[in-house]
């Protein structure tokens, strides 16, 4: 029973270092867009979301079936949950709202869900 603590603050600390190499993932690819393609439209934020969705995807199917659940947590939890953000997928649509960018915001509020979805599924399946 001794070993059980250090296993969970072991995956503790796992999960913190995946989740921020999972930040630095979505920084760099922002990063790269926003150098070659300069624009206020946050078409980076959905593909970091879309991407991370089909790592999520991919490591929910795969994962499972061959890793013990410490590894799932890691990088489902800790890397995808680093790359991925809920808040900046809607909190910039409000904010173009806000600015009467109206056909913007209502793009990325449908196609955000939609293509996470659909990079969840061609995830899944690379993972069967």
């Amino acid at each position: 029973m001794a070993r059980r603590p250090k296993l969970v603050r072991l995956t503790l600390a796992l999960i913190t270092l995946a989740g921020a190499l999972g930040c630095v993932v979505r920084y760099l690819g922002e990063y790269a867009v926003r150098r070659h393609h300069p624009t206020l439209r946050p078409w980076a934020t959905v593909a970091a979301n879309a991407f991370g969705c089909g790592v999520a995807g991919w490591a929910a199917y795969r994962l499972t079936s061959t890793m013990d659940a410490n590894i799932h947590a890691i990088v489902l939890t800790g890397f995808c949950g680093g790359l991925t953000t809920f808040s900046s997928a809607f909190a910039i649509p409000a904010l173009l709202a806000k600015e009467h960018h109206w056909g913007y915001s209502a793009a990325i509020i449908v196609s955000t869900p939609l293509a996470c979805a659909a990079f969840f599924a061609v995830g899944a399946a690379l993972g069967h």
